[in-house]
């Protein structure tokens, strides 16, 4: 995180200064020059900062095509060129400054950055690489000894720099020797920047006929980069030996269970929106992790729906193809949705189970659903209940309502995890709301393993009190709220005015309930046997509560 936050400083300074230094060659230096080129720089930098963050997420709330989403982006990043050119700057700070604010709508797990990160790769990069080779004159460097020198010191002064900066940051850091070595490696290769810097400056015709920077400065740039690539590679590949060495011994104690994501499909309009959370949350060092499932009634009609959830499978498997994401597709025909849940998760292992939320369709329906119930009842695995108003890139936060006593469910650690992993991939922040004693659990967790996540905490004393969220949770936030199975150690008899609260203060905010693992097998089972389970209302509860109310009126 250190290695590539100091990277995207260091190019945005440089480019910075490149402007400066091509603004002053292009315009006349007057007494005013350098107030108004600051001025100009700071007002379409703030221009491009403020305003393309919000027509960004304007636009991919209102357009979910790839290929209209892709030109968007392009044409933002042509503008923010455009912009810097018009107002004499060099357009390659405006094309840096657009990217760097566009980045946040982007999450790197997206079928947008992999169709971007290809065409870059594959398109410009290559056209870029073999335009500056066509510059370069390879006699010039060995027939006279001036390429050679200012190769030379250019190499000298990168090397060096490059080390008393990380030798800087250790000490700052307190981290030891072989830490600097890595984010030396890391940093120390000049490539891409680099080489545009020197090229828009070569580029660059001075009032007496002579470039800015001449043939020795740009063929002693590839030689450079030349060089620094290959001492970064080495350097950073023994760096990473050796760390993973001193870690191995810590990883071989710990059993990593293979991570299964099951996402059932049945609407077609939450397809794109549940596949997107099971790419944020999913473990990228995993593979095959992700399961579409289908789940078909054995009735007569059971053709027609057969082929809708084949259209529902092949939607999904396109989504998770353009992010490079290989997806399972699972046809499956059961007694009912539940119990074809429910038994593909017992065959495939599945260790979560991401679905829709339940829409009423008459007035004796439940908030959830029976589909939900069922699930909850019949599967003890982590179980994810989402809605979705606007894209999933699009969320600036995410608000976690965490209820007493949830560190001590087995599925603790996980669902911290996502929900880490999910505000590091879509580079938002995460708001805690707990207790005194689950907040120090939830700081801890969070500082030792996911430090890099940005998150706040704050107090929640009373569950009760969850309506106080109302006035945090905004259209363009993610509510999170952590329930509990009846019977487990964080279950509260509140939990059942959720769906109630949750209908009536929420209705217009995207929202996951989430329902974490729980030890042992499931008490009521869908099976075979009992195809509809157990789902009798726990009457004694009701009736203490009753009395309890009645008591405490009195």
């Amino acid at each position: 995180s250190i290695a590539v936050g100091g990277t995207a400083v260091t190019d945005t300074l440089t480019l910075l200064v490149l402007a400066v230094v091509g603004g002053l060659f292009k315009g006349e230096s007057g007494g005013l020059f350098w107030i108004w080129l600051v001025v100009k720089v700071i007002f379409l930098g703030a221009l491009i900062i403020f305003f393309f963050p919000r027509i960004g997420r304007w636009f991919f709330r209102r357009y979910d095509d790839n290929v209209m989403q892709f030109i968007f982006v392009l044409a933002m990043v042509f503008l923010g060129a455009g912009l810097m050119e018009f107002v004499g700057m060099e357009g390659i700070l405006g094309a840096f400054l657009a990217g760097l604010v566009l980045n946040r709508l982007i999450p790197h797990v997206s079928p947008l950055m992999n169709h971007l990160e290809f065409v870059g790769n594959a398109l410009f990069i290559p056209y870029f690489l073999i335009g500056v080779g066509m510059l370069i004159d390879v006699h010039v460097i060995f027939s006279h000894g001036d390429a050679l020198r200012v190769a030379a010191v250019m190499i000298v002064v990168a090397l060096a720099g490059k080390w008393i900066a990380c030798w800087l940051t250790q000490k700052i850091y307190k981290m030891e020797a072989i830490e600097r070595e890595l984010m030396y490696g890391l940093s120390n290769a000049q490539a891409a920047a680099t080489l545009a810097a020197v090229l828009v400056g070569y580029n660059i015709i001075l009032p007496n006929g002579e470039r800015l920077l001449n043939d020795d400065v740009l063929n002693g740039t590839v030689l450079l980069i030349l060089v620094s690539c290959i001492v970064s590679s080495f350097i950073t590949e023994r760096a990473a030996r050796k760390i993973a060495m001193e870690e191995a011994h810590v990883e071989e104690h710990r059993s990593v269970e293979q991570e299964r994501i099951l996402i059932p499909l049945s609407n077609p309009d939450t397809i794109e929106d549940l596949i997107n959370l099971s790419l944020v949350i999913r473990d990228p060092k995993q593979k095959d992790n992700l399961l579409a499932l289908s789940v078909i009634n054995d009735d007569s009609s059971s053709g027609n729906a057969e082929l809708r959830g084949k259209r529902c499978l092949e939607k999904a498997a396109m989504i998770t193809a353009s992010a490079d994401v290989r997806l399972r597709q699972i046809t499956r025909y059961d007694l009912n949705i539940a119990s074809g849940i429910i038994h593909t998760a017992k065959e495939y292992k599945a260790t979560d189970v991401i679905i829709g939320l339940h829409r009423k369709v008459n007035i004796v329906d439940s908030f959830f659903g029976m589909l939900t119930e069922s699930l909850l009842k019949g599967l003890h695995r982590e179980v994810m209940v989402s809605k979705f108003l606007i894209p999933i890139n699009t969320i600036r936060r995410v608000i976690v309502a965490v209820p007493p006593k949830a560190e001590y469910e087995a599925g603790f650690h996980k669902w911290v995890e996502h929900f880490c992993r999910l505000g590091g991939t879509l580079g938002c922040r995460v708001h805690f709301y707990a207790n005194e004693e689950t907040t120090a659990h939830l700081q801890g967790l969070v500082r030792k393993k996911y430090g890099h996540t940005l998150t706040d905490f704050s107090r929640l004393d009373d569950w009760d009190d969850l309506l106080l969220l109302t006035g945090q949770v905004n259209y363009d936030h993610l509510l999170v709220i952590i329930s509990a199975r009846r019977g487990s150690i964080s279950y509260d008899s509140s939990f059942e005015k959720l769906p109630g609260q949750i209908g009536k203060y929420f209705a217009n905010n995207s929202l996951i309930v989430l329902y974490p693992d729980r030890l042992g097998e499931p008490q009521d089972s869908v099976s075979f046997s009992n195809p509809r389970g157990n789902n009798e209302s726990q009457h004694y509860e009701k009736v203490g509560n009753w009395f309890y109310k009645w008591f405490r009126s009195s």
